[in-house]
């Protein structure tokens, strides 16, 4: 029943505004579509104004439920330079899009699963529905271009492709003005820039765009992410505000593209309740290709820590320190080669005294801790033809890509170049600073991990890391780089130990500002020693951005929990019916207690559980708890 249910209430949505936008749309161009389950519906059609000037639109429903009000699909080209230099007709349409004619349409279906290298699940389903629409210019036969649209149960997803050109002009897209009309009520969490803080506020006044992946709560209970997927031969792409209700696609600078092309994928994520949106993040992946690297076995996930003082002698107790805490990696940070803003810097030569690093990846190896090494990207501009495959015959395990320009085409050319050339010399990467991933570590799965993050360079407090799971891990893993003993931490010691379960990265930075000899025997650190960075299934179990949220991960038989409250202490009721039926499980379970006699007041405690089992969380303001599970 629930099916007809749906589908009938779609159709009644569609018919009631169907009124509203039926004048002027071209006869035969309305196409509808919908998710292989048939909860999300997509509906597509063209309009003709009196001067025979077109355009396309777009709605979208969720069982009846308005999701995206009629919007506008637009790129602005302006390709006059190369039909000039070539000798083609110069189009002077005011809006490239308006004399488009519709030819025909093709209509597929996929289902197919793929296992990850690493990630928050062992294996992913890339079901959709698509259509493909066709277009070509009614003026000029050389112009074609598809809009591209595909239905998953999770979201929808399209964007344009253009057909190699058989006159062989360039394009150039000047912008793009795709609409997203929400009703009234929409709200949003919006963050200025990919380090910025988080804000709640309604689609009016907005001052300044909006970082993506972009979450919204509409008023009628939905949840809604905006997100950029393969944006890999293209200008970064982020949300503003062009009215009331109304958020457009705003391009950082325009791009000049080699036909056959596509822009990157724009989706729009849908779920009943945030815990749905936060659970979503293999629908970025499946919008992106498939691995590219075909011996992916040097690929490994792992915990990593900082070296805060670079000497031999602290590289070699970091590495001890590492192997007992069960951490893979350590981490060297920036002018371990010289003055990182340098462009005389040479990041094959080590420019500091007394760090021996053949010594040191010697060592490491020894005791089975990799390293990894920080290069500014002065440094990656100059010698990334070269460095990689350095680093390669050192046995450098990774990059961290530091202090990298993101946003306009070149730069994300050259990112992703620097990927590939890192992947081609074995060579695992961590991008930091402004710059988020949009799926493409499923293409080149060496990018572990990247910043773009308020994470614990900035000390954020409890209810900015809240809101971080509906937010940026829906683009993927982050490095918010965990730490536990500096003084500015504004959490509890609970707090930072759960966000190891919480927040997804296979390269997991642990004791960012920390160093071996802080430690004092801590026995809640055992947490961190058992948890794994990859994952074989994951539950986002409680959560609402910016109040709390729980995860439950899965590797193997066991299980490991974060629970985190905001700024405010809070009771939460965790039930454990994600485990299996009939099975007993030891969860030990570690939270803030000021009657523990550390300095870090966090109390462990053992209970037995089952699928039946609840558990009451009485957290702390600005607190959590973590818990392991294993089999009894």
């Amino acid at each position: 029943m629930k099916f007809y249910r749906y589908t009938f209430l779609t159709l009644f949505f569609f018919l009631t505004i169907f009124r509203a936008s039926a004048q002027n749309i071209n006869p035969g161009s309305e196409q509808i579509l919908y998710s292989p389950d048939r909860s999300l519906m997509i509906r597509f059609y063209q309009k003709e104004s009196a001067d025979h000037k077109k355009a396309f639109f777009y709605q979208v429903s969720y069982k009846g439920k308005n999701v995206i009000l009629e919007s506008k699909l637009n790129l602005e080209l302006d390709n006059h330079l190369s039909e000039s230099a070539m000798a083609l007709p110069v189009d002077t349409h005011q809006h490239w899009f308006e004399n488009l004619e519709i030819k025909n349409s093709v209509r597929t279906e996929k289902d197919t699963t793929w296992t990850p290298v690493y990630g928050e699940r062992k294996f992913i389903r890339d079901h959709y529905n698509s259509l493909v629409i066709k277009t070509v210019k009614d003026d000029n036969p050389i112009y074609e271009m598809n809009i591209e649209f595909r239905a998953y149960n999770q979201g929808i997803a399209f964007r344009f492709f253009f057909p190699e050109n058989v006159k062989g002009t360039y394009y150039r897209i000047m912008s793009e003005n795709t609409e997203f009309k929400f009703e009234e009520g929409t709200s949003a969490w919006k963050a200025n820039w990919a380090q910025a803080p988080y804000h709640k506020v309604a689609l009016e006044n907005w001052d300044a765009e909006a970082e993506r992946p972009l979450t919204l709560e509409l008023k009628n209970g939905l949840y809604v992410s905006l997100l950029e997927a393969q944006m890999v031969d293209y200008s970064r792409t982020k949300f503003k505000l062009k009215e009331k209700n109304t958020v457009v696609t705003s391009m950082f600078t325009p791009v000049d593209l080699i036909s056959p092309v596509a822009t990157p994928w724009r989706a729009v994520m849908v779920a009943e309740s945030a815990t749905g949106i936060a659970e979503g993040t293999d629908l970025i992946l499946n919008l992106n290709e498939s691995s590219k690297i075909k011996d992916q076995s040097w690929v490994k996930p792992g915990k990593i820590m900082r070296v805060m003082t670079q000497t031999t002698k602290d590289a070699l107790e970091n590495i001890d320190f590492a192997a007992k805490r069960n951490l893979q990696y350590i981490l060297f940070d920036w002018k371990w080669y010289g003055p990182a803003f340098s462009f005389d810097s040479d990041a094959s030569k080590v420019a500091i005294n007394d760090f021996d690093l053949p010594a040191i990846i010697k060592y490491g190896k020894e005791k089975g801790i990799g390293v990894w090494l920080y290069v500014n990207q002065q440094a990656l501009l100059m010698q990334s033809d070269s460095l990689f495959s350095i680093y390669k015959k050192w046995g450098v395990a990774g990059v961290k890509f530091g202090f990298v320009q993101s946003g306009s085409h070149r730069w994300t050319t050259w990112i992703e170049k620097a990927i590939q050339q890192a992947a081609q010399n074995q060579i695992m990467v961590n991008i930091h600073d402004d710059w988020r991933p949009t799926g493409e570590q499923r293409t080149w799965p060496n990018l572990m991990t990247a910043e773009g993050i308020r994470g614990n360079e900035e000390m954020p407090d409890a209810t900015s890391n809240t809101v971080m799971p509906f937010t940026r891990y829906i683009a993927g893993a982050a490095d918010y780089t965990i730490c536990y003993f500096n003084a500015r931490i504004k959490t509890t010691h609970a707090h930072q130990l759960a966000l190891a379960a919480i927040y997804f990265s296979p390269i997991q930075t642990l004791y960012w500002y920390d160093k071996p000899d802080l430690y004092k025997g801590e026995p809640e650190l055992e947490f961190w020693d058992k948890i794994p960075a990859t994952w074989d299934e994951t539950r986002v179990l409680l959560g609402s951005p910016g109040e709390y949220v729980t995860t439950a991960r899965r590797s193997g038989e066991e299980w490991f929990l974060g629970s985190i409250t905001n700024n405010e202490a809070r009771k939460l009721e965790l039930k454990f019916d994600f485990l299996p039926k009939g099975q007993k499980f030891i969860a030990r379970i570690y939270n803030d207690d000021n009657t523990v006699a550390t300095a870090t007041k966090v109390g462990i405690k053992d209970i037995t559980v089952d699928s039946k089992s609840t558990l009451k969380l009485d957290l702390q303001a600005s607190g959590g708890a973590a818990i392991w599970l294993h089999k009894k």
